[in-house]
């Protein structure tokens, strides 16, 4: 076989499908409404609590809400398509997986290896955001720690290692070793208080909006003493750009496709259906927000609460603030479970080692893809600044995107003929909305997230040319 058709080889959708029935590595325990958490989860965060109120004060205004709805609408756009992969190869691996029927091996891995490192930085970035919430409540408590404990070296005089950050993340590990469902009920508990919270915003908050604070809708556009424009049209589009990664998420309730009870039902249902959810939030939030707060008020580390403190409202303010910290540790829980799933797809492949592709004998979970990943996202979030680990997500998750639209316009071309549990509608239209989105936030990411990204895709062909490329399942067919 030529080095070309090695890169290029790939698994049938019908041979996937096929497979599916044969596979008894999980056990299917997700039903639709807990694989809808799993999305909602990963997409309700900092989005809601922190960015609508911080992008209403420095770029878009009470506008901000139009920000949401572009960046829903690129979103939507990778959700149709994710949808109808989901429903046409239910396998674990999300992206991957769908990759590797359709554009090829390299291509496959690529996507794998990158959504590997994304995941388990995402994680990294919120247990220290969460840590950063839990250590303001302990203070309020007088429980303060060891100044080394508090947090990174370059995070302030004396701080060493930030040990509440370490741990959330070694416990939700543990938490996803043992049974699926005990983790996916515990954390559908946590998404309903989350969403408890956000009904709560809404509905106190709809009875003390002041009309005045939507005027104007759209602010003048300014030039800051930076140099940099805010408000106006461009600044709503500048807005999108960054919430437009608090409304994905969604893709990691597809990694748990054989857990599902009746995925090829169930997965496409709950990725629409988790946007959905989010996105009527979001939207509802941003206007309730920009209404019972002037604008500019609302650059603040803690937005919504913060609005509610200045109305004499303090125990709505207090509610939200504990709901927020219960709130984050269901996007931990959905970006660990996307990556170690991911981890063990690859693993099963051949394309990693297979010792990582054995499930746990008693609790059914890919443990030891779990247990790594927890010790090296609880090593990262303890010894790196939120900073510089949030420079260096959402590279893979948008290439990720631009593959998947792809994908669903050349499987149509290719096999028009397969059934569909759920197809994206106006394609290729659709998917090239989402294409030309992902591609332009791509554009706007920093310089260093790229010089990561090419660092790490170098180590990543090292490895596949060095190991994957021997191994896979499919050299010799």
């Amino acid at each position: 076989m030529s080095l070309i058709a090695q890169l290029m080889r790939h698994k049938s959708v019908e041979q996937l499908q096929s497979e599916l029935g044969q596979r008894g590595e999980f056990r299917r325990v997700l039903g639709l409404w807990q694989l809808t958490a799993i999305g909602i989860g990963g997409i309700i965060g900092v989005g809601v609590f922190v960015l609508a109120g911080q992008q209403a004060a420095v770029n878009a205004g009470p506008a901000v809400a139009l920000a949401f709805i572009i960046a829903g609408i690129a979103s939507a756009a990778a959700a149709l398509c994710y949808a109808e992969f989901a429903g046409l190869i239910p396998v674990t691996g999300s992206a991957y997986t769908y990759s590797y029927a359709t554009l090829g091996e390299l291509v496959a891995w690529l996507i794998g290896w990158d959504l590997l490192l994304e995941y388990a930085l995402i994680v990294a970035v919120v247990a220290i955001g969460w840590s950063g919430y839990v250590q303001s409540a302990l203070a309020g408590a007088g429980i303060v720690l060891p100044t080394w404990a508090q947090g990174a070296m370059g995070t302030g005089e004396g701080r060493v290692f930030n040990v509440v950050a370490a741990l959330v993340t070694l416990g939700i590990a543990a938490l996803l070793i043992f049974r699926t469902e005990w983790g996916a009920r515990f954390n559908t508990l946590v998404v309903a208080i989350k969403v408890a919270a956000v009904v709560l915003v809404i509905g106190i908050g709809v009875f003390h909006i002041d009309p005045a604070n939507w005027h104007p809708f759209i602010p003048e556009r300014v030039i800051g003493a930076d140099g940099v424009a805010h408000f106006g049209f461009q600044g709503i589009v500048t807005a999108a750009a960054v919430v437009f990664f608090a409304v994905f998420g969604y893709d990691t309730l597809t990694t748990a496709a054989e857990e599902s009870k009746n995925p090829q039902r169930d997965l496409p249902r709950a990725v629409l259906l988790s946007l959905g959810i989010s996105m009527a939030m979001y939207l509802a939030v941003s206007m309730v927000l920009t209404g019972i707060a002037h604008y500019p008020t609302l650059n603040t580390d803690a937005p919504v609460a913060d609005a509610f403190k200045n109305l004499g409202l303090h125990w709505v303010a207090i509610t939200i603030s504990v709901s927020a910290v219960f709130g984050l540790i269901s996007v931990l829980f959905a970006f660990m479970l996307g990556a170690a799933r991911i981890w063990f797809a690859l693993s099963r492949d051949g394309l990693l080692p297979n010792w990582f592709a054995k499930v746990h004998p008693t609790y059914g979970t890919p443990h030891r893809p779990t247990i790594v990943l927890g010790v090296f996202t609880a090593l990262v979030a303890g010894f790196f600044p939120l900073g510089e680990v949030a420079k260096l997500v959402n590279i893979g998750v948008l290439s990720a995107f631009i593959v998947i639209c792809a994908s669903v316009i050349l499987l149509r071309v290719r096999k028009p003929d397969l059934p569909r549990a759920f197809r994206t509608p106006l394609v290729p239209l659709v998917p090239l909305i989402g294409i030309g989105f992902s591609i332009w936030l791509l554009s706007e990411l920093a310089a260093v997230t790229w010089l990561v990204f090419v660092v790490w895709v170098s180590l990543g062909l090292l490895i596949y040319f060095a190991y994957g490329i021997r191994h896979s399942k499919l050299a010799g067919r």
